[in-house]
């Protein structure tokens, strides 16, 4: 079966890359009738928030990206416990006493050297009576895993094709820090194993964890880690997605500001984010289509490119519109104005961005409105219009059908004053539909305070 994972840190909001990496695995799973997994990576105790982590159960929600379950890091400690000691045993990790200043000197000085900055395993050269005495100062060692140089590290992405990477120059990772915490890379690995997940998909700057993970991975299942004895000894399925940049064609701190709650507040519907971001970046086009079940049929990751995804917001406010312009009356009817039925929706949806400006509009039919200077002659064709108004099925069609051939006037002369008398404004709703919900009574009211009876 197949299993995806979206592991944030809860550690802040979500923002438009997480949101993106979380529909793209939730699509991932919900294609091919697998599970998707919430995890919350939450081993950084003094940087996670319970308030975050309920934010991002519910900005999920509100996007409809529904989890089959969730798991939580800091609830699986002692199976970190329990790799770290199996990693140990196998030789594949080991301690290091360099403090943060000292590593940062040797990078420097390798960068200045034309050399890559990466670790020089120095800690591996250490005495155990070196490593005593260390000890006794009160240093205590954070822990590295330590790559096996033998071979390249392969693996066939689902973006980016076939990559390869050379061991020798990557850093042995730390693996957990001199206070017993844990850093990301191996309990990763260990969530993945044990939750059988099968399909990593995450954004490019993960290239090279990846190559490392594998390693990781490789270890674990050589040291017969595994949750269960049925659990599968084989990797995931790795994709690497381009990175979101601005419309600029840059990296944008803005990008990281824009979340869920930036989106409610702008009035942008679910449907719209999850239509820009499910094809962002691939070769199919972009569309206001609000079944996202046609999207999740669609869904390949053979059509998505190398190039960086531009994320506009223009672009998502167009979506929007084209999104609402969709939107059934049940979808919407507890955020409409009290009064407005289905009728009223049908006639007001064509001229909203936005489902809150609905009430704006709603307010031309409950009035008071202004009503613009009009010529004494288009005062008179108004008290014409207020005599002539018919009331039945089609009360606008028939009202101007009657004008057109009493006045002898047509196009602009004919309805843009009925318009403004009617409604105050020079453009809005379909008359044909709107006038019916103004009423008889009040429409001829207008109509005569207009001509100024």
């Amino acid at each position: 079966m197949t299993t995806t994972r979206f592991a944030p840190s809860p550690t802040g909001r979500l923002h438009v890359g997480n949101i993106r990496t979380a529909l793209h695995n939730w699509m991932l799973a919900r294609q091919a009738g697998g599970t998707f997994i919430l995890r919350i990576d939450d081993t950084d105790a003094e940087r996670s928030r319970e308030d975050y982590v309920e934010a991002i159960r519910a900005d999920l929600a509100w996007l409809g990206l529904d989890f089959d379950r969730e798991e939580r890091q800091s609830a699986r400690l002692d199976r970190y416990e329990a790799a770290f000691a199996a990693l140990h045993a196998a030789g594949r990790i080991y301690p290091c006493y360099e403090s943060a200043q000292e590593l940062e000197v040797k990078r420097k000085i390798a960068l200045g050297r034309g050399l890559p900055s990466i670790y020089d395993r120095a800690a591996l050269k250490l005495t155990d009576a070196e490593r005593a005495a260390k000890e006794a100062e009160g240093i205590a060692p954070h822990w590295r895993f330590l790559l096996d140089h033998a071979e390249p590290i392969t693996w066939d992405d689902g973006i980016r094709g076939t990559q390869k990477f050379d061991p020798a120059q990557l850093s042995d990772p730390v693996i957990r820090r001199a206070d017993g915490s844990w850093l990301y890379m191996m309990p990763s690995a260990v969530d993945d194993i044990d939750m059988g997940v099968t399909q990593v998909l995450r954004g490019e700057d993960h290239v090279s964890n990846t190559a490392v993970q594998i390693q990781i991975f490789t270890a674990l299942f050589a040291a017969n880690f595994a949750a269960h004895e049925s659990a599968a000894k084989s990797l995931p399925a790795f994709a690497h997605e381009a990175l979101l940049v601005g419309r600029e064609g840059k990296l944008s701190k803005r990008l990281g500001s824009l979340g869920c709650d930036v989106f409610r507040e702008r009035g942008i519907e679910p449907e719209a984010i999850i239509a820009l971001l499910a094809r962002l970046g691939t070769s199919q086009p972009v569309e206001p289509i609000a079944d996202r079940s046609a999207l999740v049929a669609g869904f390949d990751l053979g059509t998505f490119g190398r190039a960086p995804a531009k994320f506009d917001e223009e672009d998502l406010e167009r979506l929007n519109a084209a999104i609402v312009h969709q939107l059934p009356f049940a979808t919407v009817q507890d955020r409409l104005p009290q009064g407005m039925d289905e009728a009223g929706w049908h006639a007001i949806r064509p001229n909203l961005a936005h489902v809150g400006e609905a009430a704006d509009w709603w307010r031309l039919v409950t009035g008071p409105i202004t009503h613009p200077a009009f010529s004494d002659e288009d005062r008179a064709f108004l008290g014409e219009a207020a005599a002539a108004l018919v009331w039945g099925e089609d009360p606008w069609g028939t009202l101007t059908a009657t004008l057109k051939q009493t006045t002898g006037r047509k196009g602009k002369p004919l309805f843009l004053p009925l318009r403004q008398a009617l409604t105050g404004l020079d453009h809005g709703p379909d008359m044909g539909e709107f006038l019916p919900l103004i009423g008889e009574s009040e429409a001829r009211t207008r109509l005569q305070v207009a001509a100024g009876a």
